[in-house]
């Protein structure tokens, strides 16, 4: 007995298996010998096993040809044509892979619903039962079949050729030449990359690179499909983005936020050139969450720069990192600092810096350990021969060393590079009177607001400041 006939039968379920060119031919003659007994109580069955055999071994013409005219009979009753083109569907528990195939090419997109796996049949490719959900699912999923269809029909009257990308792209009614996701953020950070060094720091398009991947990876998860067209960056997509970061990629809510205002530059720039009407961030608002991040205290510090390493690379670290506390420069313009940004004004050499962050002036004058330690490294062999003042490692290598040097000092705290900024704000200047005004200036900060991220009222300042009324109160007690 033929297979189709028993599917039709209801004896077996179909099956979504290729089939050779001679099975092909044999299920086809059954077919048409039983066509005019069953077609008006099977034609939607008959059309779900068509549907399924569409992928077969061969791809004669003729052979595509004789099957289309078989199937255009069968489902007639419905309006359809099935010719060269067919529509398939898959689901894992999210109906969002739909895909349209032209002559064994395939075009994917999203359909955005949803169903419970265990009420999926993926087999006929429809959801099961016959609740509210059930139906109007399979009544989308019919409309969407239909349409595919009537936009296929229309490019055979209009005797177009066509793929199935441009079938796709049609039916979703997105312009063959309109801008799509990747394709704008990869355009802005080949842009950003031609500018480097000059508009944008290296860090920043590292970042930039990072977030586009996140994108990418987040599209292709979620939706899919290789890229989406930029109509597609809705609310809906903005928040999924944010789940896919916090859980796939494991970010914290920070990183989070700062790789999402990456994204909206890219929204931005869609919106400014045209390419989108209307702000998916409208009403989407992020804030950071305050960070209040370690600091060495007066003692730690001492303990650190008292402790001697046999190991030279982490000698070596522990000094970069001495330097960076008494300077409060941050790890890159350490990393970058020259002979020529030191100054000497009167007995006392100063560094004057621009900033790489914030191109803002820095204007530090050297203390006595930050000074030892220049001239310690003044002969080492990466600094010889070249304008550097000291040889830095990665910052990688440097907040993987400071985490092993802190355990060898009994120092619990999370150490950084950017630990030794803050410990510089704090520990260094502020606990000793200097004004936060001189701290902003020494920071390179554009305001006081910026330094009070930083630099925190210890608890020794406070005593100091309270010793004032101490006696004034401890005589009326």
């Amino acid at each position: 007995m033929s297979y189709i006939l028993d599917v039709m039968n209801g004896k077996i379920e179909p099956r979504p298996d290729r089939i050779t060119l001679k099975q092909y031919v044999l299920e086809s003659s059954y077919i048409t010998k039983y066509l005019s007994r069953i077609v008006k109580e099977k034609s939607l069955t008959v059309y779900r096993v068509l549907f399924h055999l569409s992928y077969f071994e061969t791809g004669k013409s003729e052979i595509i040809a004789s099957w289309a005219n078989l199937g255009s009979l069968i489902i007639s009753e419905q309006g359809n044509m099935l010719t060269q083109s067919s529509v398939k569907r898959r689901s894992t528990g999210l109906l969002e892979n739909n895909w349209i195939t032209v002559n064994r090419q395939r075009a994917e997109f999203g359909l955005q619903k949803s169903i419970d796996p265990d009420q999926w049949d993926s087999v006929k490719g429809y959801a099961k039962g016959h609740s509210l959900e059930s139906k109007q699912i399979n009544s989308e999923l019919e409309t969407v079949k239909s349409n595919v269809f009537l936009k296929k029909r229309e490019f055979n009257e209009l005797g177009k050729n066509f793929t199935a990308y441009e079938l796709k792209n049609s039916y979703l009614g997105i312009d063959e030449n309109s801008q799509t996701i990747l394709g704008v953020f990869k355009d802005h950070n080949n842009r950003c990359l031609e500018l480097i060094n000059k508009d944008f720091a290296p860090g920043t398009i590292e970042r930039y690179n990072t977030c586009y991947k996140h994108i990418e990876d987040f599209i292709k998860l979620r939706y899919k499909t290789s890229d989406l067209n930029l109509f597609e960056i809705t609310p809906m997509f903005i928040n999924g983005f944010e789940l896919y970061l916090k859980t796939k990629r494991n970010c914290n809510h920070n990183t989070t936020v700062k790789y999402i205002k990456n994204f909206k530059k890219i929204v931005r720039i869609a919106l400014s050139n045209g390419w989108l009407k209307n702000d998916p961030f409208v009403n989407i608002k992020y804030q950071l969450d305050e960070v209040d991040l370690d600091y060495l205290s007066e003692e730690e510090l001492t303990i650190l720069s008292n402790k001697t390493f046999s190991i030279e690379r982490l000698q070596l670290v522990k000094d970069i990192y001495l330097f960076c506390c008494y300077t409060g420069l941050a790890f890159i313009d350490v990393k970058n600092l020259r002979q020529s940004d030191l100054i000497l004004k009167g007995d006392r050499v100063w560094i004057n810096k621009k900033r790489q962050k914030t191109k803002n002036w820095c204007h530090i004058p050297l203390l006595a350990p930050a000074s030892a330690i220049i001239e310690k490294y003044k002969e080492h062999q990466n600094c010889l021969g070249s304008d550097l003042v000291l040889p830095v490692l990665s910052n990688q290598k440097m907040n993987a060393y400071l985490k092993e040097i802190a355990d060898l000092c009994g120092i619990t705290k999370n150490l950084s590079t950017h630990t030794a900024r803050h410990t510089f704000a704090t520990t260094v200047t502020l606990a000793n009177q200097i004004s936060i005004e001189v701290v902003s200036k020494m920071l390179g900060h554009s305001s006081i607001n910026m330094t009070k991220k930083y630099a925190r009222v210890v608890d020794d300042l406070i005593n100091r400041d309270m010793e004032k009324i101490y006696d004034k109160f401890d005589v009326v007690c």
